[in-house]
């Protein structure tokens, strides 16, 4: 990016964003996206250099989808982990904007949509209430019940981040409670008649049907008590594998047998004889240096 901007051709490219041919601006936004992604330094160029402003308007009103979408990708990338940039997409009416991609029948505008307004509730809890105004959870709801599994499982992450939010989040949600209920349970439904190999594709989706059910309802959902949620082979998120720790144990076994009976039963604290494990340097050597 910085060569690009070296060169010269950091303000052609945002030049191109308004370019009356569709093709020509979807690219461009498509290059910012490049450049922009995970640099923080070429976000303040693009910034600095005025490529906010046409990126957030083609995204919210270019009459051509892929225009529309390419374009929330740049934004997307330009304004994560940047906050002047969430400043600046929050008062250019960004949120509506998602609001509008929910709407859509493109289930790729959904998924990006979805993607960025996640990111937002996220990073920024006191949000909640500007997409609840918004309707984001009555959107999110219906999305819930999408054919597209990327859709579904957006659409349960960004419920769940607003039932996390103890503010507003659980009270938001279960002013629709029976409609919510409804839908994860149909999605409970669904997860027992799907095959084998779909159930195993499912498993993120398994995930989050379980703890939207456990922070709106607080209990288990059926999937827990019918084996559903972690299948045989699979490591609970909550509790990932010990890798280390057989590699370890052999050392440990080995030092309990080597001990005495009256070292195994000692607490360790110096009275009578036990043996202490410790990390760093025995207890006196700072003093005896």
């Amino acid at each position: 990016m910085l060569d690009l901007h070296s060169v010269g051709g950091l303000v052609p490219v945002i030049r191109y964003l308004r370019n009356s041919n569709a093709r020509i601006r979807a690219k461009a936004a498509d290059v910012v996206t490049t450049v922009v992604q995970n640099n923080p330094t070429s976000q303040k160029l693009v910034m600095e250099a005025s490529g906010f402003e046409p990126l957030v308007c083609n995204f919210t009103s270019d009459s051509d989808l892929t225009a529309r979408i390419k374009a929330l990708g740049a934004l997307s990338s330009l304004i994560r982990n940047n906050k002047p940039g969430v400043a600046a997409f929050r008062l250019a009416n960004g949120y509506a904007g998602l609001r509008d991609a929910l709407n859509s029948e493109s289930a790729r505008f959904q998924r990006k949509a979805l993607s960025l307004t996640h990111y937002l509730l996220s990073e920024n809890h006191s949000d909640c209430s500007v997409f609840a105004q918004l309707g984001f959870p009555r959107l999110m709801m219906r999305l819930v019940s999408s054919d597209d599994s990327g859709v579904r499982e957006a659409a349960l992450g960004g419920l769940l981040e607003l039932a996390r939010d103890t503010a507003l989040g659980n009270r938001t949600l279960l002013a629709d409670q029976d409609r919510l209920q409804r839908l994860l349970w149909g999605r409970i439904q669904s997860i027992r008649m799907m095959a084998p190999d779909d159930l195993d594709a499912a498993r993120e989706e398994r995930q989050l049907v379980d703890s939207l059910w456990v922070t709106c309802y607080h209990q288990p959902s059926t999937l827990q008590r019918e084996g559903l949620l972690i299948l045989p082979g699979e490591e609970s998120f909550e509790q990932p594998p010990d890798v280390a720790g057989r590699f370890f144990e052999p050392l440990r076994q080995g030092l309990v047998r080597r001990a005495t009976p009256d070292e195994r039963s000692d607490t360790g604290n110096g009275t009578g004889g036990g043996m202490m494990l410790l990390l760093g340097p025995a207890p006196g050597n700072s003093q005896s240096n």
